[in-house]
C-alpha cells in the first residue's frame, strides 16, 4: 500500500494535475467514474508499472522474512551405561551449575569391581614380599651350594693324590668327579634361581602392578560413571526421574538440559533462494520480535549459509526421486545484534520478523562510478526507508494482530 501511494504522487497525482488545471477537466463533469481509465490512463498505466518495479526492487535488495528464530540448543540428560536410578539430587525447572550431580545409578557392581582390582594390587604387593624373602633366601642357598662344592673339589684333589699311591680306589675318586660336577650344576642352578627372582622383582612383579592399577582406574572410572553430572550450567526442564527408574541410553533419556547462554545472541533467519547473490555478511538488518514488541532490534548479518537445507541427500536403501526435493528451502542467515544487550529480553526460541538493507556506501565511493550506475545505487539504497518503515508498522501492529486479530 506504501508502495502504491508513493507511485501514485508520481504518477496518477500530476497527471490529474494537468488534466485539471491545464486542460481544465473537472470531477464529476469531464472526469467520471466511467471515463476515469481513459482521462487517467497514461498515470494509472505508469504507476502500476512504477508499483511493480519499486516492490520488486525493495524485496529484492531489501529482503525480508518471517522466518526468524532464537534457536537454542539443548543437551540430553543421559548416562553412559544402563542401570537403575539409586539417587535423585535435583527438580524440575532447578538451575545447576556445571559439574553438579543431577542423579546416581545403583553403583554395586562397580563397587565390586574396585574391590577386585584393590585386593589384586595388595596381592601383588604381597607377592613382592615374598620374592625379597625369596631373594635373600637364594643368597644363603648360592652360599651353602658354594660351600659343598668346595668340599667336594677338596676331597677330589685329595683322592687323587692318593690314588697315585694306591691308597684308593679308581671308583672312589670317579665317584668325587661325578658329585664335583653335580655340585656345581647346584651351584649355577642357585645363581638362576636368584636371577629369576630379581626378575620377577624388577620386572613381573611391577608390571602386574602397574596392571592391576590400571585395572583399579578402570574400575574408578566406571564407578564414577554411575553419578551424572550437568556437563553445562543452565536450567534441568523434563526432569521426572525418580528413585528405581531404569535408564537406557538408547531408549529412555533422564531430562534436558538447557544452557544458559543458549538462544541468546543469535538469531537465525531463512530469507528466499532469490536473494541468494544479495545476502553478503556484513549487511545490516533490523528485527522485530513477538516476545519484545514495539522494539526494533539492530542486527549485522553474521555469516549466510553457502547450502540450502532443503537439497540435502542422505544414503539409504532406495533411490530418491528429484521431485522428493522439489519444494525450495530457504537460505539460512545468521543475525547477531549490532549492539551489546539487542537481544536481551527476546526469549530463546522466540519467533521475530528481520529485514536484511543493501548498502551501497563503498560502491558509491569509487571515483570511476558511471553517472546512471550511481543513481541506480542511489535509488536502490534510498527505497530501503520504505522497507524499514514497514517493519515498524509491524512492530506496532504485531501486538493487535496476536492478541485481538487471532482470536487470543
Amino acid at each position: 500500500m506504501l508502495e502504491l501511494m508513493l507511485c501514485s504522487m508520481l504518477t496518477i497525482l500530476p497527471d490529474y494535475l494537468y488534466r485539471r488545471y491545464v486542460q481544465g477537466k473537472r470531477i464529476g463533469r469531464e472526469i467520471t467514474l466511467y471515463s476515469m481509465w481513459y482521462e487517467l490512463r497514461w498515470g494509472i498505466t505508469a504507476c502500476l508499472l512504477l508499483t511493480i518495479s519499486l516492490i520488486t526492487m525493495i524485496f529484492y535488495f531489501h529482503p525480508a522474512t518471517k522466518s526468524v528464530t532464537a534457536v537454542f540448543r539443548t543437551v540430553t540428560i543421559l548416562p553412559e551405561t544402563i542401570g537403575r536410578v539409586d539417587d535423585v539430587y535435583v527438580g524440575i525447572n532447578q538451575k545447576v551449575e556445571a559439574g553438579a550431580p543431577l542423579f546416581r545409578l545403583d553403583d554395586s557392581a562397580q563397587k565390586a569391581a574396585l574391590d577386585v582390582a584393590r585386593k589384586q594390587i595388595a596381592e601383588v604387593e604381597a607377592e613382592n614380599k615374598v620374592a625379597e624373602s625369596e631373594l635373600a633366601s637364594a643368597d644363603g642357598v648360592i652360599r651353602q651350594a658354594e660351600g659343598a662344592l668346595q668340599v667336594s673339589i677338596d676331597e677330589l684333589q685329595m683322592k687323587t693324590q692318593l690314588l697315585k699311591n694306591d691308597a684308593v680306589a679308581r671308583r672312589e675318586v670317579d665317584r668325587l668327579t661325578n658329585t664335583v660336577e653335580s655340585q656345581r650344576g647346584m651351584v649355577s642352578a642357585a645363581y638362576a634361581n636368584k636371577e629369576t627372582l630379581q626378575t620377577k622383582l624388577s620386572v613381573l612383579l611391577p608390571a602386574q602392578k602397574a596392571s592391576a592399577e590400571a585395572a583399579l582406574a578402570a574400575a574408578q572410572v566406571e564407578l564414577d560413571k554411575t553419578v551424572v553430572k550437568a556437563g553445562v550450567s543452565g536450567t534441568v526442564q523434563q526432569f521426572t526421574l525418580r528413585k528405581g527408574d531404569v535408564l537406557n541410553t538408547m531408549l529412555r533419556p533422564a531430562g534436558i538440559l538447557v544452557p544458559e547462554a543458549a538462544g541468546r545472541g543469535t538469531l537465525i533467519a531463512g530469507f528466499g533462494q532469490i536473494e541468494a547473490q544479495v545476502m553478503k555478511p556484513g549487511m545490516v538488518a533490523e528485527a522485530t520480535c513477538v516476545g519484545k514488541p514495539f522494539t526494533i532490534i539492530p542486527l549485522v548479518v553474521t555469516e549466510v549459509q553457502d547450502v540450502i537445507a532443503a537439497g540435502q541427500l542422505r544414503p539409504t536403501d532406495q533411490l530418491v526421486d528429484v521431485t522428493q526435493l522439489a519444494q525450495p528451502g530457504t537460505l539460512t542467515v545468521f543475525l547477531q545484534p549490532l549492539f551489546p544487550g539487542g537481544l536481551d529480553g527476546v526469549p530463546p526460541g522466540g519467533s521475530c520478523i528481520a529485514n536484511a538493507y543493501t548498502n551501497n556506501h563503498d560502491a558509491l565511493a569509487d571515483p570511476n562510478i558511471g553517472t546512471f550506475k550511481r543513481i541506480g545505487l542511489h535509488v536502490i539504497d534510498t527505497v530501503g526507508v520504505v522497507h524499514a518503515m514497514i517493519l515498524r508498522i509491524q512492530a506496532m501492529l504485531l501486538p493487535v494482530q496476536t492478541l485481538v486479530l487471532t482470536g487470543h
